[in-house]
């Protein structure tokens, strides 16, 4: 079973700020995320100065897209992103719209959305999704769970890469050993650090521990 990818998601309300973060971090996590506060607070020259510090990266902007699929789509890869994400209740439409413009496109799965739903998404050649709890969730009490692994283990067995977020930390890994989850997506649990160096290196610590290089 692969070893599941770290994401660093700059969930930031300045550039500053998030080039500070991601310049500590980004030699050793594996995908770049430029976040939804960070892309409404400093639109594309987010997207374009991770770019320029990490040519070789994998870069994502968290646009949580819901209409204007191509314009939103073409505008973050122009300014170097490769992939992008869509809120589930975007149309089919949307979607594919915005899948022509970009390497890959990533599903938010947030709301009542089924699987049938999931299903007419694969059938529309989008088999990225991220599951998670929201940060408004999380400051209400809520916790991972045996819910969540259902589902994102259901998710897996239909043909999705699965990336899994919200409220991270280390010790929350272990919960999903076993399952192939394709990316383990956190900021604070990496950002808020006092060393955030040394915290990334503790998430992919216990990647390597749990599923191997």
């Amino acid at each position: 079973m692969a070893k599941p990818n770290l994401q660093i998601a700059l969930d930031h309300s300045d550039l500053p700020s998030a080039l500070k973060d991601v310049k500590n971090v980004g030699d050793i996590v594996d995908i770049l995320e430029v976040g939804t506060i960070l892309v409404l607070q400093e639109g594309d020259q987010a997207i374009k100065c991770v770019r320029a510090m990490y040519p070789e990266k994998t870069i994502v902007a968290d646009t949580k897209c819901a209409d204007a699929g191509t314009t939103v789509a073409g505008n973050v890869a122009k300014a170097g992103a490769d992939w992008m994400t869509v809120i589930c209740a975007a149309t089919i439409p949307t979607m594919k719209a915005a899948a022509k413009e970009v390497k890959d496109l990533q599903v938010e799965l947030y709301g009542d959305w089924t699987y049938d739903q999931a299903q007419e998404w694969l059938d529309a050649g989008i088999d990225q999704a991220i599951y998670h709890q929201s940060r408004d969730a999380l400051f209400a009490g809520e916790t991972w769970g045996e819910k969540d692994l259902t589902k994102v283990k259901k998710l897996i067995d239909m043909g999705f890469r699965v990336s899994v977020t919200g409220g991270l930390d280390v010790d929350t890994l272990k919960l999903f050993e076993g399952i192939p989850v394709y990316t383990f997506i956190t900021g604070r649990g990496i950002t808020a650090a006092e060393n955030p160096a040394k915290a990334a290196q503790a998430f992919q610590d216990e990647l390597i521990r749990l599923w191997g290089e």
